[in-house]
């Protein structure tokens, strides 16, 4: 009997040390990776934002949209005027699950790029949403001067990744639906408002 406490005293010491020090470490790290995830979306802002001179991280509105859920939209300014507005959206109907992505809108409507933030497509196939081929066919795009948002294989304008087409039809379908959700909240996109300091 006095070997099963003894054990369950050492087995509760190690528990309890193991706990304290995944508390720790989390603790040391937390800031540091939030900083980090921060400075990766504002770099992916900075990117698909028309040429803008503001800070656009301090000038951040958040709009509700569909189904009580809220966005935060990134306004580019130039010269104290709106220019144009970055936000992040998920398609999920990714190959593998969600795939974040930030995309960048100028005052027409016109897609500026297209940053991918997280996904958890297949390395080699899907994970090719990232590159510069792939994203940059739909700089220049709008609602009103591209016939059909699909990709090729359905009749649409946008070349899908060889072996992905789920991943791609993805991001097709959901940067139509960030282009209309900007269509819709374009007025209180451009209002002029407080910069935030």
């Amino acid at each position: 009997m006095k070997e099963i406490i003894r054990l369950c005293f050492v087995l509760t010491l190690i528990t309890a040390v193991s706990a304290g020090v995944l508390a720790y470490v989390n603790q040391q790290t937390a800031e540091p990776i939030a900083r980090a995830l921060l400075e990766e979306k504002m770099s992916a802002v900075r990117s698909v934002l028309p040429p803008y001179d503001n800070e656009p991280d301090k000038d951040m509105i958040t709009i509700m949209i569909e189904g009580g859920d809220s966005i935060e939209v990134y306004r580019g300014r130039k010269d104290g005027t709106v220019t144009g507005a970055a936000f992040a959206i998920v398609a999920s109907d990714g190959y593998s699950g969600d795939i974040e992505f930030m995309i960048g809108v100028d005052g027409e409507g016109v897609m500026q790029g297209l940053m991918v933030l997280k996904h958890l497509e297949t390395p080699g196939l899907g994970a090719k949403i990232e590159s510069e081929d792939f994203r940059g066919q739909y700089s220049g795009k709008s609602l009103e001067n591209t016939e059909l948002w699909e990709v090729t294989r359905d009749g649409g304008t946008f070349i899908p990744i060889t072996g992905a087409t789920i991943s791609s039809r993805a991001i097709t379908k959901t940067s139509a639906k960030g282009l209309k959700l900007f269509r819709e909240h374009k007025a209180e996109i451009f209002e002029e408002g407080e910069v935030q300091e």
